[in-house]
């Protein structure tokens, strides 16, 4: 039968022809952006995730989307706060989870970023700001002997991950629908926080609560990084159930009890109070892996809060307590181990999207050239970075040129793609996976010399 007999039909009986579906469209705002911009052309918002500048090439998140960049040192423009000596310096400067607009010209699939506005910390008046120092001591008399109202404004889903003690959540995008919850009393001490002094959700609930006659209102502008810095914060257990366990999103939870008779989270390590310190100098991951912890005593008291802050004094931040304990826990029917508790800390960061394991790389990079014949490695790393070594057998094609050389990668094979660091790995691999191409990267520090040896930190 002729293939284009159905289409033909259809068009002549006037029925719409069937079409080859299209992918999705990508997106260009992140949804938190989407409360206060509309999309423009040419326009990326989101998250300052990774600069590889040996070769000119950057990574904005948007949500769960990468988008890769190349960018012109001499044309780029770079719009902040902080001043810098060159666009790269400013660049540089920009923290990575930092919120960004780019502006970009695309040719040929490849798109170019011309100017990057480094969102700017908020205003907010002096007289309206909630200090460090003023919150602690309402936070430790509570809310009805302090007389106030703490509120968390950003969506459910990161009030989960933990919160300030003693906060409500009100998300902002939903202020509207929340006004019962503030107080009657239009004079009541009011409190609003976010995720920070770039954050438009506290401020932007104040003029809210104001607008609707409350005369009180504060704004902690530093948020969640800033209480983090200095103290835990609590998650209620059916949180941390959805937030961790239930999306297999690994964590650390230390278990204080001496009892256990009834049971431990899963996963849970055994660790006695007066042994926390030798567990954050044995056991923990270093700070900058930023695993999520949390603290676990019979009802979320002072043993807790003890430990707790004993391990943000070390420099760790995202510690939280559970509030009310294992006694809280248990009465809302989660799940729980038989038995003690595991002896040591062994936690697994959660993969990035597209990554190989370091055991499994090294498997295939060991092999002869010959045995590998559907991998191909793909050495991203400058020309002159490769002159010092290479795996034998691996491919050299710089990252900034992978864009205008896909004809050269096959598509039959699994491509596994390296750098020195991760970054420029990651970078190839969204530009790859766009393409189609079965591709992998090693998210690791490598170090190859001229025998074509590698380490892997």
């Amino acid at each position: 039968m002729n293939r284009k007999l159905p289409a033909l039909l259809a068009l002549a009986l006037g029925a719409p022809a069937l079409l080859p579906a299209q992918a999705p469209a990508r997106p260009t705002h992140g949804k938190m952006c989407l409360l206060c911009h509309q999309p423009a052309p040419a326009t990326l918002r989101g998250n300052f995730d990774a600069l590889a500048f040996q070769n000119g090439t950057m990574q904005i998140k948007v949500d769960d989307t990468i988008e890769v960049l190349r960018y012109d040192r001499a044309a780029l423009k770079v719009e902040g706060k902080e001043k810098a000596a060159s666009a790269e310096e400013a660049l540089k400067a920009i923290k990575k989870g930092h919120e960004v607009r780019v502006a970009y010209s695309e040719a040929g699939g490849v798109k170019t970023a011309t100017l990057v506005s480094v969102k700017p910390p908020v205003e907010v008046g002096s007289a309206d700001l909630m200090a460090l120092d003023q919150l602690e001591k309402l936070v430790a008399l509570g809310p009805e002997k302090g007389k106030y109202l703490l509120v968390y404004c950003r969506p459910a889903i990161r009030f989960n991950e933990g919160t300030i003690p003693t906060a409500i959540n009100l998300p902002f995008p939903a202020f509207d629908k929340n006004v019962d919850k503030l107080p009657a009393d239009k004079g009541a001490l009011v409190i609003y926080f976010c995720s920070g002094k770039t954050c438009n959700m506290s401020p932007g609930s104040m003029a809210k609560a104001k607008k609707l006659g409350y005369t009180n209102i504060k704004v902690y502008v530093d948020g969640m990084p800033g209480w983090y810095a200095k103290h835990p914060g609590v998650i209620a257990p059916k949180a941390f159930q959805e937030t961790y366990p239930a999306k297999a999103m690994p964590a650390i939870v230390l278990d204080l009890r001496t009892d256990t008779a009834a049971g431990a989270i899963p996963g849970a390590v055994a660790v006695a109070p007066d042994k926390v310190g030798a567990l954050i100098k044995e056991q923990l991951p270093a700070p900058k892996v930023k695993a999520p912890i949390l603290v676990v005593d019979g009802e979320g008291g002072p043993a807790a809060k003890a430990a707790a802050d004993q391990i943000v004094k070390a420099g760790y931040a995202g510690v939280n307590v559970l509030a009310g304990g294992m006694k809280a826990w248990l009465a809302a029917g989660l799940p729980v181990q038989a038995g003690a508790p595991a002896s040591r800390v062994a936690f697994v960061p959660k993969p990035k999207p597209g990554s190989i394991s370091s055991a499994e790389f090294q498997k295939l990079a060991g092999l002869a050239p010959a045995e590998r014949e559907d991998v191909l490695i793909l050495d991203v790393r400058t020309a002159k970075e490769c002159k010092e070594g290479m795996i034998k057998g691996a491919v050299n094609i710089p990252q900034e040129e992978v864009a205008g050389r896909f004809g050269e990668l096959p598509k039959a094979k699994r491509i596994v793609v390296h750098c020195s660091s991760g970054t420029r790995a990651e970078m190839t691999y969204a530009l790859l996976r766009d393409q189609g191409f079965n591709a992998t990267f090693l998210n690791a520090e490598l170090t190859v010399i001229d025998t074509g040896e590698f380490t892997i930190d």
